[in-house]
């Protein structure tokens, strides 16, 4: 298996401001889906698609987050990666991504547009996947709401939230 800096050095990676970790845009469509077609929620034109490299080194984390637009999780390479989700409902579930499909990893995830969510990868390295988001990823489109925010919307869950915000 490759060091995490190899993937860092040879993919041209760099921090993710306010969720951590590193990545580097791969693929942006140059098509437009116009505001006027997409829902309120989007601030203007977005593209298509688009498209990420994705790396968490431990003890780095993704902090909870969640999109106004899907987004596909498509694992690559190192350790496995837990993601920590909490749905509409209010709901906790945590899917491991990897490639022991026997044990019940998975090779890829959809997460749901407004669903938050939150990932690690294994202590003493590091997970690469790659993301791909519809439409296309604005910064605008992302969120990532207090740590106090998220304590007084989802009190059973401190210890998680405690975790993975900053």
């Amino acid at each position: 298996m490759k060091s995490a800096s190899y993937w860092i050095e040879k993919l041209g990676l760099i921090p993710l401001p306010e969720e951590g970790g590193m990545y580097r845009e791969i693929y942006r469509s140059s098509d437009l889906i116009l505001k006027s077609a997409l829902p309120d929620c989007f601030s203007g034109d977005r593209s298509y698609c688009t498209s990420i490299y994705y790396l968490l080194e431990h003890p780095e984390f993704s902090a909870f987050h969640r999109l106004n637009q899907e987004e596909i999780w498509h694992y690559y390479e190192g350790s496995p990666l837990t993601v920590h989700i909490i749905d509409h409902d209010g709901n906790y579930s945590q899917v491991k991504m990897g490639r022991d499909i026997e044990n019940g990893e998975t090779l890829q995830l959809v997460l749901y547009a407004g669903q938050l969510f939150a990932a690690e990868s294994a202590p003493d390295s590091y997970a690469l996947i790659g993301c791909t988001v519809a439409p296309g990823f604005e910064f605008d489109d992302f969120e990532a709401p207090s740590r106090q925010r998220l304590l007084e919307s989802y009190p059973q869950y401190r210890d998680l939230i405690l975790q993975y915000t900053r």
